[in-house]
């Protein structure tokens, strides 16, 4: 039996009902229809049709990426065949302009008819996809629009390959079509991933009297009762921070093993193996994952900075308060779960812990800002340049949370515990996405949070704006927590390399920034043949010699360009901060009450 997974958008929330304008009501809408005849080929065929006006040039454009992934994924590139007829079945003339428009002479034509197909190679998140099992779409990667007319309302049809039942969407099914689909404007459709094949739905739950579905492929085996049950426990402890659940129906997509995902309105589209929930140390990071996906239908979808939306789908939309978006999204995973009873205030310092190692090892904290971090993520990802030797950028997901996590401290302590970060984005939900249906400006996230702290956050913001070194100890005592950030020397002489065996050759792996080894000028990538004039073991070169003592040198030999070349090194020493959060052992009471409602 045929099933359509579909969820009604019919007045989900004000943004919508807002984004059905005048223009969109009165024009006819853009119909796509997406066929997928041989799968295998990895290729979706696409057919658009739609009325066009009394121009002369139409100028068709695919978006170079998709909301949600800040990357260019030049979808342009992967369309070929590309071919437009008018109302009678003439071909008409066209011109590819630039890296993602194409020019159409329409003569007389009143309607085009436009037809094209998309090669989908990469299985990810982030783009399109089809295989012999299953298919997913990235409507941003397969369904152009007409210059300024993304307000045009749309309709796609799905027709699956014929050995397949299910389609799963976030957009309302039109009644008595099949597969057949309605968006108001292009950017609802860009919103509205697509996933076909042969899928599974889990028990689906109530919040609110609002259904909440998990649907997937490729699922695996586990306890998908108790999965639910948890990811029913979430959902309200996350909707009970905003007090609102703005849509009808809420649903996350399954699209496979892997990793990543991107969040919409009213769903989700994750990798997901459910058989790693049978590990609980896995089990966390997966619920942790879902949670800052689920929760980000509030925070960017609806509470966002001012550049995000109206969309510019040719560049992307550039903003230096991704660190609010993914970084504040990141920080809330944690205390979500905590108040779901699925993650222990252990558990969650510990996870704290681990970003703040994360940031403190890497260079870059010295180097780029937060706002800069959230900025340049276009050119750079999210993760910075992680393929630098020595890598001068930070990530917001990292630094984003710990500042996160200080600002709800510093607003707790400044409050005498009557106020948190929660009050902050129960206000930015209600006085800019209800009220006035548009994003924050950076003065006016500030602005917002210095009102609910009622005091300067002067220090918080340097450490968005500037690479000031983060203090620790303030904030955490402000809870009543001890960290430990004295460096401790460790024994034995410090070389600063990992190295490991490939095609015979003893390669390095890595090597710390300002090591000794760094300082001799050994990189990455080196090809080491002998230490101390013997053949070189990973043995021979270990990252802390136990045996040896700071100031001892050594010497390696390394390859660089077929030549030989002895490298001197004075071995040093290896400092490094645990970062372990612990109770102070005297707590006043305004530490034991901020504890006590920041993490149970």
């Amino acid at each position: 039996m045929k099933r359509n997974f579909h969820f009604h958008w019919i007045i989900v929330t004000v943004l919508l009902l807002k984004s059905v304008t005048i223009f969109a009501q009165t024009q006819d809408p853009v119909q796509f229809t997406i066929t997928m005849a041989n799968p295998a080929n990895h290729t979706f065929h696409v057919v658009m049709d739609c009325k066009v006006g009394a121009h002369e040039t139409s100028r068709l454009k695919m978006p170079a990426w998709s909301p949600g992934y800040y990357q260019i994924m030049d979808f342009e590139s992967f369309v070929s065949n590309f071919q437009v007829t008018d109302q009678a079945g003439t071909k008409l003339f066209f011109d590819k302009k630039g890296k993602n428009e194409w020019h159409v002479e329409k003569a007389k034509a009143t309607s085009l008819h436009v037809e094209y197909d998309v090669l989908t190679m990469r299985e990810f998140v982030g783009t399109s996809f089809l295989d012999e099992e299953h298919g997913y779409i990235i409507p941003a990667g397969l369904c152009m629009y007409l210059e300024n007319e993304i307000k045009r309302p749309a309709e796609i049809t799905i027709k699956p390959f014929d050995k397949w039942k299910d389609v799963a969407t976030g957009l309302d099914l039109i009644p008595g079509k099949d597969f057949t689909y309605s968006a108001p404007d292009f950017d609802i459709l860009y919103d509205s991933p697509i996933l076909i094949g042969n899928l599974e739905e889990l028990p689906a739950f109530e919040v609110k009297g609002i259904p909440h579905r998990f649907i997937g492929y490729k699922m695996g085996d586990f306890d998908k009762v108790k999965f639910m049950q948890d990811i029913k426990k979430m959902v309200e402890a996350a909707s009970a921070i905003i007090g609102d659940m703005p849509y009808k129906h809420y649903t996350f997509l399954a699209i496979g093993p892997g990793g990543g995902g991107i969040e919409h309105l009213n769903s989700t589209a994750v990798s997901f193996d459910g058989k790693l929930l049978n590990d609980p140390g896995k089990r966390l990071r997966i619920l942790s994952f879902l949670t800052h996906e689920y929760f980000h239908h509030y925070n960017v979808k609806r509470i966002r900075p001012v550049e995000l939306g109206p969309f510019n789908y040719d560049k992307g939309s550039k903003t230096n308060m991704l660190w609010v978006s993914e970084g504040l999204t990141v920080y809330y995973e944690y205390p979500v779960l905590n108040r779901a009873g699925l993650m222990t205030q252990t558990q969650v310092l510990d996870a704290y812990k681990a970003l703040i190692l994360a940031l403190e090892t890497q260079p870059g904290r010295l180097y780029q800002s937060l706002a800069q971090a959230s900025a340049e993520t276009w050119s750079e990802g999210p993760s910075g340049r992680v393929s630098d030797e020595f890598n001068k950028t930070i990530s917001y997901y990292i630094k984003g949370p710990i500042v996160g996590l200080m600002l709800d401290l510093k607003i707790r302590h400044e409050t005498n515990n009557k106020k948190s970060l929660d009050d902050v984005m129960r206000t930015l939900y209600q006085d800019f996405y209800q009220k006035q249906n548009r994003g924050f400006t950076e003065t006016e996230f500030r602005k917002v949070c210095e009102k609910v702290a009622g005091a300067s956050l002067d220090e918080i913001f340097h450490y968005v704006y500037t690479t000031k070194e983060l203090d620790y100890v303030k904030y955490f005592n402000y809870a009543g927590l001890n960290i430990d950030v004295t460096p401790k020397q460790l024994p034995g002489a410090y070389l600063g390399i990992k190295a490991k065996f490939q095609n015979d050759s003893l390669k390095v792996s890595s090597v710390d920034w300002d090591s000794p080894a760094w300082k001799a000028g050994v990189r990455r990538g080196n090809v080491i043949v002998e230490v101390d004039d013997k053949p070189a073991t990973e043995a021979s070169i270990a990252y802390i010699f136990e045996d040896k003592k700071a100031g001892e040198k050594m010497t390696l030999n390394l390859i660089k360009n077929d030549t030989k070349i002895a490298y001197p090194i004075v071995l040093g020493t290896k400092s490094e901060r645990s970062f372990a959060i612990t109770p102070v052992p005297n707590p006043d009471k305004l530490q034991t009450a901020i504890l006590k409602d920041w993490l149970k």
